[in-house]
């Protein structure tokens, strides 16, 4: 029984550093609409303000950005067709994912309420 446990205590041990190796990836980033400003082509650069006080983060983006509108991917061109007609901005949110290591934004979504 104490061989197990000692087994045990051991394996763990080892796994220890492993978990210590953790990085983050990607951020995302909560933005209201009111603060995001699209790019005007697929290879350009999106800004954004992570808090209403924070001054605006610009970021590139690439041809393989997502851009999903109520679940749905979709081209630039469209989603910013999609958000055109949102009259009040400041109540409509949207998830900005920054990679962080490529310093690029893989996807913008947005939910329409």
């Amino acid at each position: 029984m104490k061989t197990r446990y000692l087994f045990t205590i051991i394996l763990f041990a080892l796994a220890l550093p492993a978990a210590a190796e953790f990085r983050t990836i990607q951020r995302a980033y909560e933005v209201e609409l009111s603060n995001l400003r699209l790019p005007q082509a697929e290879g350009g650069t999106i800004a954004f303000k992570p808090c209403s006080n924070c001054p605006y983060q610009t970021t590139r983006v690439t041809v393989s950005t997502r851009w999903v509108l109520n679940g749905q991917s979709m081209s630039l061109a469209k989603f910013r067709e999609g958000i055109a007609g949102i009259e009040v901005q400041d109540r409509e949110s949207v998830t900005v994912l920054h990679h962080l290591e490529d310093d690029r934004v893989t996807r913008v979504a947005i939910t329409i309420r």
